[in-house]
């Protein structure tokens, strides 16, 4: 058996080698560095005002639109993805699967439907309670009065088991109160009437931060009622929502849906004629973190006659 000689190596030649082999290892050392920082560039900054993951679906009442529907149901996982649907803001001690607020989610496909309620926070407090929410793909909640939601679920496991839906990349929606209780500060949160916009209850579940909602908004002649919350709490946007128009929230972006238009209340914006609010229609997109709507033609545009300048200004 043959065996190959090594070829001597001069002390030159070995440093010019070790020279090159530093060489390549420096330049492979800020490739890698210069492709972490560009991967870091690329991740998603952290939502400042929406759900960190997960999406929501915020209706202004009377929900009829199959668009709502189909959206949130796409959003869930698809017609057998296990949705839960809450009617506690209603007010009634029992619900049962009679409850016809289920009928227009059959009717829109959705099959695995589970409806939990409760006015007690102790059995909201209970895991047992809880347990339908571990396999939830959406949660929805019904009309009525949004500080019965807060009185039967805020600060119990319910309440954290909403939030683990969002967390998993599920869907939270809800039409009328359970529009109203996403937000951080909670409009006409009073147990004696609804006309109070600032009552006894002020904090919702906070799924939008400093945001509050309104609903009904043209149908009841609401439209001028959110500038006092405005003009009490500066640092809120105030986001009113026609019957059957939802805005549909990823991050800290949200696109319109459904038949009529969405009000937005920003302190720092005014038109340019002096109005304190603005409306924008089905299709139109706002971001949340720079207070900025877009209406999408052939390009995204930013809404015309409108300027940044805030309310008490000249």
């Amino acid at each position: 058996m043959k065996h190959r000689r090594n070829p001597v190596v001069t002390a030159a030649e070995r440093a010019s080698m070790m020279a090159r082999t530093a060489a390549v290892s420096t330049a492979l050392a800020l490739l890698g560095a210069a492709g972490s920082a560009e991967a870091q560039q690329q991740q998603p900054a952290p939502s400042q005002v929406g759900p960190a993951n997960g999406s929501l679906v915020v209706v202004g009442g009377a929900m009829r639109s199959p668009e709502i529907y189909e959206r949130f149901i796409r959003l869930a996982g698809g017609p057998d993805a296990h949705i839960v649907l809450v009617p506690t803001a209603g007010g009634a001690e029992e619900y049962d699967d009679f409850f016809g607020g289920m009928n227009a989610w059959r009717e829109a496909g959705a099959r695995n439907l589970t409806l939990l309620h409760t006015t007690d926070p102790a059995v909201a407090d209970t895991e047992a309670f809880v347990e339908p929410l571990k396999t939830a793909g959406g949660v929805f909640f019904f009309g009525g009065r949004q500080w019965r939601l807060v009185d039967a679920y805020g600060g119990t496991r319910s309440e954290a088991a909403f939030q683990e839906v969002l967390d998993r990349g599920g869907v939270i929606g809800g039409s009328s109160a359970g529009a109203s209780i996403q937000g951080s500060f909670l409009v006409r949160g009073d147990t004696r009437t609804n006309t109070i916009m600032m009552g006894d209850h002020q904090r919702g579940f906070g799924y939008l931060r400093n945001v509050g909602i309104d609903q009904h908004v043209i149908a009841r002649n609401r439209h001028f009622d959110m500038i006092e919350v405005i003009e009490a709490h500066p640092e809120l946007l105030g986001i009113g929502l026609e019957e059957d128009t939802a805005i549909v929230v990823s991050g800290d972006r949200f696109e319109v849906i459904g038949s009529s238009v969405v009000v937005i209340y920003d302190n720092t914006t005014m038109t340019d004629s002096g109005g304190k609010f603005y409306f924008m229609k089905p299709g139109d997109r706002y971001n949340l973190a720079t207070r900025e709507a877009t209406r999408p033609t052939q390009v995204e545009r930013p809404l015309g006659g409108l300027e940044k300048r805030p309310w008490g200004g000249r």
